[in-house]
């Protein structure tokens, strides 16, 4: 894949539109179940590593298999709803982290699209202010305080990370 003019992957407008109104539905459709937890609270009820998950899934497969060995002080109900909650939670997550990673990539490589062609125009720019050109000392002036001090006029230096 080719990582300059990325273009074949715009959105258009009734693209951008679709998505905004799929993530404006999506925020409705959970804004009555999320939560928001203080750093305290995430550390106190974050304890449930992997380790545990492992205890839960044995707890609710005897549950399942046996319940005549279950606690009768545990609501069952409530630990089955919560149970399938949380693997819908889970799946979901995934699935979203999955479209994160993926409209992060595509962004990177927009992102690299609009530096290398600003470079283009950068060069271009000095170019033009070499041959006295109106106006374009000052673009140069004006974009070469983002690059190292060293001399960009040797188009090898680079900006500062």
């Amino acid at each position: 894949m080719s990582f300059t003019n990325f273009d074949s992957r715009h959105f258009d407008d009734a693209e951008k539109v679709a998505v905004n109104t799929a993530l404006a539905s999506l925020e409705l459709a959970v804004s009555e179940k999320l939560a928001n937890l203080s750093a305290a609270e995430r550390q106190q009820y974050g304890s449930v590593n992997e380790q545990n998950k492992l205890i839960i899934n044995k707890v609710k497969g005897f549950n399942d298999a046996q319940s005549s060995l279950s606690s009768p002080d545990v609501d069952w109900r409530e630990f089955n709803n919560d149970f399938d909650t949380r693997e819908f939670l889970q799946t979901a997550i995934l699935r979203l982290q999955s479209l994160i990673d993926g409209l992060g990539n595509a962004k990177i490589l927009h992102d690299y699209d609009n530096y290398q062609a600003s470079l283009t125009d950068y060069d271009f720019a000095k170019y033009k202010a070499s041959t006295n050109a109106v106006g374009f000392q000052t673009k140069v002036a004006e974009i070469a305080q983002f690059f190292n001090s060293g001399p960009r006029a040797t188009g090898t230096d680079t900006p500062t990370p």
